[in-house]
């Protein structure tokens, strides 16, 4: 991608939001329901499926980057909550859920492709423009005092890849 000596930081964020990207489409490429359902075996029920891995890491970058950019989230204004139909309040990200929440994310290979490729392309929108002096920008307390805008990407970035990287795990474990 990066074919001159002078990286900006919306240069590297694009790229690394990119990487998450494509690690969703792979991921989820080809599996059934039931496989993005599945949980481990031996794991006591306690381990999250692939499906919810997936929608889990996309509400997360979806629900943080609207709030930091003063935007809407595309999981309500494109109308994915209403095309995934799930049984839960549409402002959930997953956070601190139980059992039976994460079982209520029963859903499709296609449905979560199509919501991860209209976050991604959110999220370009949101990085092409960003500047040094944006991303030292405070940001409003939610998620702590004196959290930056920069802080606040690397930990949606953070967090988006150890969730695809179990989500990952969990395909080859399962042999698909």
């Amino acid at each position: 991608m990066f074919m001159t000596n002078t990286l900006t930081a919306a240069d590297l964020l694009t790229d690394h939001f990119g990487r998450v990207d494509e690690l969703v489409h792979e991921i989820v490429d080809g599996l059934t329901e039931d496989d993005l359902a599945r949980r481990p075996d031996g794991a006591d029920g306690a381990a999250n499926p692939i499906g919810w891995l997936v929608w889990h890491l996309l509400r997360v970058q979806d629900d943080h980057l609207a709030e930091a950019f003063g935007t809407g989230q595309v999981w309500i204004d494109e109308g994915w909550v209403e095309r995934f139909g799930l049984a839960l309040d549409p402002h959930e990200t997953g956070y601190q859920h139980t059992r039976e929440q994460v079982d209520a994310v029963r859903t499709s290979a296609e449905l979560l492709s199509g919501y991860g490729a209209a976050v991604h392309a959110r999220t370009v929108s949101h990085m092409v423009s960003i500047t040094e002096a944006d991303l030292a920008r405070v940001l409003p307390p939610t998620y702590g005092e004196g959290v930056t805008l920069g802080a606040r990407l690397v930990s949606v970035l953070g967090d988006d890849l150890q969730h695809a990287g179990q989500a990952a795990y969990l395909r080859g474990l399962f042999g698909r």
